[in-house]
Parts: C-alpha cells; sequence; structure tokens
C-alpha cells in the first residue's frame, strides 16, 4: 500500500508550528486550522494565494455549526487580549451573516466577531487567566459561512496587529520557525494536482517504472469530479479508457451525493500504486526555478503547516490555475483573444465567441448545491444580506448553470469574492423559494464551498490549441488526447438583454467534427522540465472550449505521464520526447488499449 501523508502530521507539530509562543511578551498565535477538533467548521484552503492561509469557514447552511476546540498553553497568569482575524463576507445594513464568538474554557468573550469587512484583526475581549492550559472554542452563531484565519493572545493591551499580506507573512514568521522545509521527498516526478488529469499522469507514470509524488491540498482526489465539488465527468477516453475508468464519475446529474462512491473507487485504486507518495491536504505555494528550470517544489500541510521540498527531474502542473508555471516564470495567458489573434471569429447566439479586442472575461466558476424533502414542516431564516444578489430569484436547486464571471474579476485574485457573491445567490434563491407554500419542507441538502472552476490561466506550450484546430479536425502528427464532443463556451445572461440574474451562465456550442490535440500543448514553452495537464494545458479562450472536460483532461494527464518515463528513460526534457523519440512515444500510448 501506498503511503499516505495527511492530516496526522498536525499531531505531531501542533506544539512546534501552530500553537506558538513569543516568550518575550507571552503572546499565542494559534492558526485556526490547527485546531485539535474542528467541529463542525471546515478547512478552506482554496484562497491561500489571496488572503494569506487556510482558515476555518462555519458552512452550516443556515444551521450554527458544532464548535471548533483546541488548547493552548499560557507561561503567566494575567489578562489576555484576545484578537481574530476574521472578515465579514456580506457587510451592508443587517447583521453579519458569519458571526461567532470565541470561548475560554467554556466562557465567552465579550465581542461577537465576523462583523468588519475584509480580512481585519478583530478584538474579541480581554479575560483574567492563570497560568496552565486553557480551551479555545469557536462558537458559530449562523451557520452562514463564519471565517476564522487565526487568534492572538497577548498580554499588551496596545499593539498595532499586521493587516497587508506580506507584512502579515513576515510577522508570521516570528511565530514559526517554518522558513526550511522540514521534509525534503526526492522522487522521479512531482504531480501537483490531485484531479483527474493529475490522477492519470501518477498513475501511468509509475505503472511505467517511475516513483511520483502526488501533491493534492485537499482530502480527497477528483478535483472538480470529487464529493466535495460533485462535476460529472464528460469527453471520451482515448487512448486510456483502462486507466481513466479507474478513476472517473459515472453520468449522473451534476451534484449527485453518488459522487460520494467513485470518490471512494478513485481514492481507493490510486492509493493501490505502491510507488505513488500521496500527499493528501498539502498545497503547494512556491517553485523554486532557474534558469528556466524547476529544481523542486514547495508545499504545505493545510491543517499543521508542515513544510515539505518536492525535488525531481520532472514536474507536472494540474493545479488548474497554473500556479506551478507560474511561480516558475512560464509563459502564459489569461482572458479572451481579439478575434484577430488566431482567427477564432465566430457568432452563436448573437454573441462573438471571441471579441474584437482583448479583454480579461472567462468562463465562470460554479458552487454546486441541491435540496431534499424533510418529510415534516422545515424553516429557512431570512438572509437579507443575500437578496443584493439574489433579488426575485427563487430555486430549490442549482447545476452548471450556477456560474459566476465578470470582466473586472479575476477567477484567481477574487475567487473569494466570485465563491461568496454565489453563495448569496444560493442563500438568497432558496429563501425566495421557500415562500411557497409547497415548499415547506424542503431544505437544503448539500451545498459546495469550494469552487468548480473552468477556466483560468493558461500555460503557453510549443503548440497553442485553438478552436479552429477543432473546427478544422486538424491532423497532428503528435495527436495524444482525441475528443469528440462539441465546443461548449459559457457566457453570463448578464451580459445579454436577458432579465436572468448575473450569475446564471448559458453556453455557446458548435458540433465538431472528431479532434485532437497535440503533445506540443502539454509542456512548457519556456520551462525545460515542466509538463501541463488538465485546464491549464496550452490553449486559446475558445480552444478550451471542447478539451476541458474531466475525461479529456484525463487524457491529457495519462499522456504527459508516459513522455515522463520517456524522459527518464533517455534522460531528456519534454520537448526532445517530440522532436527525438516521438514514434517510440506514440507507440506507447497505443500500447495503453
Amino acid at each position: 500500500m501506498m503511503k499516505i501523508n495527511s492530516i496526522i502530521t498536525f499531531f505531531f507539530l501542533a506544539a512546534c508550528f501552530c500553537l506558538t509562543a513569543n516568550a518575550q511578551n507571552s503572546s499565542i498565535l494559534v492558526e485556526a486550522e490547527s485546531f485539535n477538533s474542528k467541529g463542525g467548521w471546515v478547512v478552506d484552503s482554496q484562497f491561500v494565494e489571496q488572503m494569506g492561509s487556510p482558515y476555518l469557514l462555519a458552512h452550516g447552511m443556515g444551521k450554527p455549526v458544532n464548535d471548533a476546540e483546541t488548547r493552548v498553553s499560557l507561561e503567566k497568569t494575567g489578562t489576555y487580549y484576545v484578537w481574530v482575524r476574521t472578515k465579514n463576507w456580506a457587510p451592508g445594513n443587517w447583521d453579519a451573516p458569519g458571526r461567532f464568538y470565541v470561548a475560554i474554557d467554556g466562557q465567552r468573550l465579550e465581542n461577537q466577531l465576523g462583523k468588519k469587512a475584509g480580512w481585519n484583526w478583530d478584538l474579541a475581549g480581554k479575560m483574567e487567566l492563570a497560568k496552565g492550559e486553557r480551551k479555545l472554542s469557536l462558537q458559530d452563531l449562523t451557520g452562514f459561512e463564519g471565517r476564522c484565519d487565526a487568534l492572538y493572545l497577548t498580554m499588551s493591551e496596545i499593539e498595532t496587529l499586521p493587516h497587508e499580506k506580506e507584512a502579515l507573512k513576515k510577522w508570521r514568521a516570528g511565530f514559526f520557525a517554518a522558513d526550511t522545509p522540514g521534509k525534503v521527498v526526492k522522487c522521479d516526478l512531482v504531480v501537483v494536482g490531485g484531479g483527474l488529469a493529475g490522477c492519470a499522469a501518477a498513475m501511468t507514470a509509475v505503472e511505467q517504472g517511475l516513483k511520483v509524488a502526488l501533491v493534492h491540498d485537499r482530502p480527497v482526489l477528483g478535483g472538480n469530479a470529487s464529493s466535495e465539488i460533485r462535476v460529472r465527468t464528460l469527453g471520451i477516453y482515448g487512448k486510456f479508457e483502462r486507466i481513466l475508468k479507474k478513476i472517473d464519475n459515472a453520468h449522473y446529474p451534476n451534484g449527485s451525493d453518488k459522487t460520494i462512491k467513485d470518490t471512494q473507487k478513485r481514492m481507493a485504486n490510486v492509493m493501490s500504486y505502491k510507488n505513488i507518495e500521496l500527499f493528501l491536504n498539502y498545497r503547494a505555494f512556491g517553485a523554486n526555478a532557474a534558469e528556466g528550470k524547476i529544481s523542486s517544489v514547495d508545499a504545505r500541510q493545510t491543517s499543521s503547516g508542515e513544510f515539505v521540498r518536492f525535488e525531481a527531474p520532472l514536474f507536472v502542473d494540474c493545479t488548474g490555475d497554473g500556479w506551478i508555471g507560474y511561480w516558475a516564470g512560464a509563459e502564459y495567458s489569461y482572458g479572451r483573444e481579439a478575434f484577430s489573434t488566431y482567427g477564432e471569429k465566430w457568432d452563436a447566439k448573437g454573441l462573438l465567441w471571441s471579441p474584437a479586442t482583448n479583454d480579461n472575461r472567462v468562463m465562470g466558476s460554479s458552487v454546486l448545491w441541491g435540496s431534499e424533502n424533510a418529510g415534516k414542516p422545515v424553516s429557512f431564516p431570512e438572509v437579507p444580506w443575500a437578496m443584493d444578489v439574489a433579488k426575485k430569484w427563487a430555486a430549490e436547486t442549482g447545476g452548471w448553470e450556477w456560474e459566476f464571471s465578470q470582466n473586472d474579476l479575476s477567477q484567481i485574485d477574487d475567487a473569494e469574492t466570485i465563491r461568496d457573491h454565489l453563495f448569496k445567490a444560493i442563500y438568497g434563491s432558496f429563501y425566495n423559494y421557500k415562500k411557497q407554500p409547497e415548499a415547506g419542507a424542503i431544505q437544503l441538502k448539500w451545498v459546495s464551498f469550494l469552487l468548480g472552476k473552468r477556466e483560468s490561466r493558461r500555460l503557453v506550450g510549443d503548440h497553442i490549441y485553438t478552436f479552429n484546430d477543432m473546427r478544422e479536425s486538424r491532423p497532428f502528427e503528435d495527436a495524444v488526447v482525441f475528443e469528440k464532443r462539441e465546443v461548449d463556451v459559457h457566457y453570463q445572461w448578464s451580459q445579454t438583454r436577458s432579465s436572468k440574474p448575473d450569475f446564471l451562465s448559458g453556453a455557446m456550442f458548435y458540433e465538431a467534427k472528431p479532434y485532437s490535440v497535440p503533445y506540443r500543448c502539454l509542456y512548457s514553452k519556456n520551462i525545460s522540465n515542466l509538463f501541463m495537464a488538465g485546464r491549464n494545458f496550452s490553449c486559446s479562450h475558445i480552444g478550451l472550449g471542447g478539451p476541458r472536460v474531466m475525461r479529456t483532461t484525463g487524457q491529457m494527464g495519462a499522456a504527459v505521464g508516459l513522455a515522463a518515463s520517456v524522459c527518464k528513460k533517455y534522460n531528456i526534457t519534454p520537448r526532445e520526447v517530440y522532436r527525438a523519440h516521438l514514434k517510440e512515444y506514440l507507440a506507447l500510448i497505443e500500447s495503453q488499449k
């Protein structure tokens, strides 16, 4: 059985990393994600690059969640001031939806938290505390997405705490000795991102004799296909049916809880490979590169903060957002290209698939959700803070079309804002639905707190795949991914004169003949040892519209895993596989049937 490195590392590291005292003034910084017991709070690690840290989220769908608890050891007796880094995610003329208290040894501090807009330090209160072990608790009041990043206990009555990201990072470093890795993992191939592309890359590489580290920032594999996001897997299997059937989902509606069973299947199948070392709940935060080559990737465990460095001759970026390439200095694109750039002018439903000039709009992100019949009357609280988004829209469930994108919002930099906009859309629309007499017994069953992203950065390879490659079914000598699904590009209804709200999208379709994607789209143009597989492969905005679904991106991952084995065999770069060993590589792909 493969080795799994996961949240259990917390218990070893908590004393030295997450609950750390500054001896000079007896101050203690507690990272909320390190709490011993999370209760009903969940670790949200998807916005680390924007706000600086994973945090705890009270995701109760309108019902207060159980307390999160941990213990700290105080060196001195005295008056302690307790500061909390938190956020009011829906500020306005109403009670903040994410309010909570901090309690020490069961006694609440005086101030409600989660009332200040933006990520800020807020004073929870002060308390006389005896030295020794004390219990900290987070007590949720609403069930509506309260969030806690960190707690700071200090005996100083007047203290200025850092707010800006870089200053905060430097300040935190004074508590945590985490600037050097506690562990170095050496292998043949490092795969970052455990969606279908990442799983397929790791599996095919290991089958060819490579030792692989698979690094993923969630507790389960699958990315958008996982039980945490629940998007069905579309596309065909191409040359990799055997591998992809081990990790895909059955064809059922988006948001279905049947993804739980398929997630378990995927986990078991990936774990059956003894030479995959799986690092669940580890989020990459940097790639060390020089002269166009990556030497290592750094990651932290999302609860304990354990710092692990991964060294290998080859790396695969399956992060979706292209983080490894971005940190390494890889060329990338974002947004829609002008139709003149690649000759992709096309019209559907009165909309141009490509604009006249470049812009930053991309396909949006979704938050899937659903409801159920409780068999008895069930109430749902008022949500005045959601109505500016939901307005009069009423719904009892939400599928893929619950999607949000705007030209002035980045799917990377503004991801938390996008997710929270969709939270408002969901809770407000469900509240409106509950006003109907027939909805009395309907209750929320499940709402994802993770964004299901469609598009963001696209890393640039030796070939940029375009709509015309699909439309013309262009033949490629290095074709490794095969597909026949329609080109499917989303847009917001709010871009048209439709009365539908801004959180609903439509789709433009083009029925294409069978098409293929060349291997040259799966390695970086300027980072010599970097592969990419998934929605961050080398393509234009419209070029992503066909191959972006998960079985197709799984093909990309499998193709990359096999290419890595050729690289190892001859000690060459990904580009040299194409230039000098293409025939052998394609024969290896054919052998996978």
